[in-house]
């Protein structure tokens, strides 16, 4: 692939990313968390997937520059790809601060359970 393709392909998964964290945060507003758990490998998937792309972005800006390469016919469109990263970030910091409550709440109400039955979570008898 070259500059433009890699870049482009980022932003594609950048995008995707996003929808997929929209869906999450809107999943767990409904209490619909079985949904999370579909989309994990996609989002893994995608995670993965622009990490390598990143790291080939950069070999390629290396190899340009060692050809005495223009890289600031670039700028626009990695500055457009570094917005939409960030905008990723945002939300994955909004969707952290929705989960780790509902995380607390959870275990909370394990301790307390635990708490009750001696420390145990199942108060079995043989």
């Amino acid at each position: 692939m070259n500059i433009e393709q890699i870049i482009d392909k980022m932003l594609q998964l950048t995008k995707l990313m996003q929808e997929l964290l929209l869906l999450d945060i809107e999943d767990i507003k409904n209490a619909k968390h079985e949904k999370l758990l579909d989309r994990n490998d996609k989002k893994e998937e995608t995670i993965v997937e622009i990490t390598d792309l990143k790291s080939e972005l950069n070999e390629k800006f290396i190899e340009l520059m060692q050809n005495d390469g223009d890289v600031n016919k670039y700028k626009q469109q990695v500055d457009y790809l570094e917005e939409e990263l960030r905008n990723l970030y945002k939300l994955n910091k909004q969707l952290a601060s929705i989960v780790l409550p509902v995380q607390q709440m959870y275990k909370e109400i394990v301790d307390e359970i635990a708490k009750e039955n001696g420390g145990n979570i199942l108060d079995l008898k043989a």
